[in-house]
């Protein structure tokens, strides 16, 4: 096999990999919240909101030790080890303890670190300066892909359910479980290859592995100060605001409305399907395809702010504004209008998200060309801590206030986001920008 081939395969190993594994986190973190309230147990205090709240801080956190980490044990292993702990923080909910429950949300947070590090280690190693964009865009789209199967199988197994019982909850999780370990033992058919050294890395390699992390975290904190980095900074946590939303509070919020009859709950899973081809088509268009590089990146962010206000306003017209925190028989209160949208906004949810995620990439790794590892660890830091902070809040906003906040951090973080570019193509005029 030439080398050329490993290196592809690698990349649809290493994207399945996360496919099956976030398959399984990702429905787990739809649903949680929703499973959590059905529990027959009174000794389980829990609250889903407060578990990716525990698991983005420590994850931000934690961006800082995953590079020692991976430097240690290898890439590999960290994929590894990382997909066991998420895979244990699954099966918890097969019989959950409240301790056990935070305890692993902990462990997820400091393995969230450690496996995005590998894998941004990995598709760097296995890719060219020709080729990383087709195989970034390769990787993507397998991940995005993951909101389909979990989801689909959660419309499926709970369509015509009010209520999850006991049985219902450890037949999933322990679907879930299985599924996340085939991902995490794929990562082990991964070949090693022998990356090209470019003189910069030449240079690294002769330097003590405590040097290169040390100059590494003080690159992070210098690139966080810069004007173009505090400018995107509002775009960034706009997006972790976001992905809160739709990844967690909005799958609850359909579940809880008793006026979408019984199938509510099963529109939980069949909402993360319509997010997941809103992402998928969205990334393809802006991502992967670049058709629009010559027009600039803010309309490709114009038109994902105004499929997310649009996604808003009719959630607000259709949700009631207690959804988030209606116990588990749900609420009965309507929304202003009583058509249901529900599958509509999933769709222009994960649209918008696209659109915002592809130039944001984008716009990081043409300003800070040179320090990327660093610009896309304080990217991370700023998407991950806004995502604590909004998962924290879901505990106790009604949902108006909710969709208010992101609101007003969508448009500033938009309006930022248009003085970067600007500023960043002033600064590279004498660049090739058309080929970004």
């Amino acid at each position: 096999m030439s080398p050329e081939m490993k290196t592809l395969l690698n990349i649809f190993i290493l994207g399945f990999g996360f496919m099956f594994m976030f398959a399984a986190f990702q429905t787990c973190g739809n649903i949680e919240q929703t499973v959590i309230k059905s529990f027959n147990s009174t000794e389980f205090h829990g609250s889903g909101y407060t578990s990716m709240a525990i698991i983005y801080g420590v994850f931000s956190a934690s961006n800082l030790i995953a590079p020692s980490v991976v430097a240690v044990i290898g890439p590999q292993l960290s994929l590894f080890f990382s997909g066991l702990v998420y895979s244990g923080y699954i099966a918890m909910f097969i019989h959950p303890f409240t301790w056990s429950f935070y305890t692993a949300s902990v462990l997820v947070g400091i393995a969230a670190a450690v496996l995005w590090t590998a894998q941004g280690n990995l598709l760097t190693i296995n890719s060219t300066d020709s080729t990383i964009g087709r195989n970034s865009g390769i990787f993507w789209a397998l991940l995005q892909f993951s909101l389909f199967f979990g989801n689909l199988y959660i419309y499926v197994a709970w369509h015509g359910k009010a209520h999850i019982t006991d049985e219902d909850r450890q037949r999933v999780f322990i679907l879930l479980t299985v599924i996340s370990l085939v991902g995490s033992f794929l990562f082990f058919l991964i070949q090693r290859t022998e990356p090209e050294s470019t003189s910069s890395e030449v240079t690294e390699s002769l330097l003590p592995k405590e040097v290169c992390e040390s100059n590494s975290v003080a690159k992070a904190v210098q690139l966080a100060v810069t004007k173009e980095m505090l400018l995107l900074s509002i775009s960034i946590a706009y997006t972790g605001l976001e992905l809160t939303f739709y990844s967690g509070v909005y799958g609850t919020c359909i579940g809880a409305m008793t006026l979408f009859g019984d199938n509510a709950k099963s529109l939980i899973g069949l909402s993360g399907i319509f997010i997941g081809i809103g992402e998928i088509l969205g990334g393809s268009i802006f991502g992967m395809l670049n058709q629009f590089n010559r027009f600039g990146r803010n309309p490709v962010v114009l038109l994902g702010l105004f499929t997310h206000f649009l996604a808003f306003f009719l959630i607000f017209l259709n949700i009631a504004s207690d959804a988030p925190l209606a116990p588990e028989e749900g609420t009965n209160l309507q929304g202003f209008i009583t058509p249901n949208v529900a599958l509509l906004c999933s769709f222009l949810l994960g649209l918008g998200d696209s659109c915002f995620n592809t130039q944001l990439l984008s716009i990081v790794g043409f300003i800070f060309r040179d320090d990327s590892a660093p610009a896309f660890a304080v990217f991370k830091f700023a998407q991950s801590i806004t995502a604590a902070l909004a998962f924290f809040y879901s505990n106790y906003l009604l949902l108006q206030w909710q969709l208010l906040i992101m609101v007003v951090v969508g448009f500033i973080g938009t309006l930022s986001f248009f003085v970067a570019e600007w500023t960043a193509v002033s600064h590279r005029r004498d660049s090739d920008y058309d080929s970004i």
